[in-house]
């Protein structure tokens, strides 16, 4: 499993619309096949600050996901909402194992 954290931080006036835009991301890309979650958090003292967390089964599956629809939709949308770049960590999962998701 790789799972991905993807920091966000938002323009004041964006924050209801890239909320908005990243719960319907959310609610489509856990459709795919090689997504096994997909998780929309908001800093709770910072509510312009975000966290993308996305767990996927293979290797090849983020590539899968950027080429989406959905996804393009979701990036092209926000883009002008975000206050920096958006950056990314990736991550191995250790627990639960693959049998866990």
């Amino acid at each position: 499993m790789l799972v991905v954290h993807v920091h966000v931080r938002v323009k004041p006036e964006f924050i209801a619309a890239f909320q908005e835009a990243s719960l319907e991301n959310a609610r489509l890309s856990v459709q795919e096949p090689g997504i096994a979650r997909f998780d929309v958090i908001q800093q709770a003292d910072d509510p312009s600050r975000f966290v993308l967390v996305e767990v996927y089964r293979t290797p090849e599956a983020p590539a899968r996901h950027k080429d989406t629809a959905h996804y393009q939709l979701w990036r092209d949308t926000v883009a002008a909402m975000m206050a920096e770049p958006r950056s990314s960590l990736k991550y191995a999962s250790l627990f639960p194992g693959e049998e866990g998701w």
